[in-house]
C-alpha cells in the first residue's frame, strides 16, 4: 500500500503522550500510532452508522417479513 505524508498539528500534551507510547514501544513510530488511531476512529464511525441505520428499522415489520419468508421457504429446506 502506498503512503502519503501529511502534516498534523496537535496539542503539546497530546504529542507528549504519543511520544511516551512510542518510547514504550506500543508503536514503532508516531506515524504508526496516528495511523492506528485514525483507522480505529473510522471503524467506530462506520459501526455507529450501521447502528443508526438499524435503529430506523421497524421491528414489527421486519419480523413480519421474516415470518412470511420462512413460511414460504420452509417446505424447501432439507431435513437434517
Amino acid at each position: 500500500m502506498s503512503t502519503a505524508k501529511v502534516a498534523v498539528s496537535m496539542d503539546q500534551d497530546l504529542l507528549a503522550e504519543l511520544d511516551r507510547l512510542v518510547a514504550k514501544r506500543k508503536f514503532a513510530s508516531r506515524s504508526q500510532a496516528v495511523q492506528a488511531a485514525v483507522r480505529e476512529k473510522i471503524a467506530r464511525l462506520k459501526r455507529r452508522r450501521l447502528a443508526e441505520e438499524c435503529a430506523k428499522m421497524d421491528p414489527q415489520y421486519e419480523k413480519k417479513l421474516a415470518d412470511e419468508g420462512m413460511a414460504g421457504e420452509l417446505a424447501q429446506w432439507p431435513e437434517y
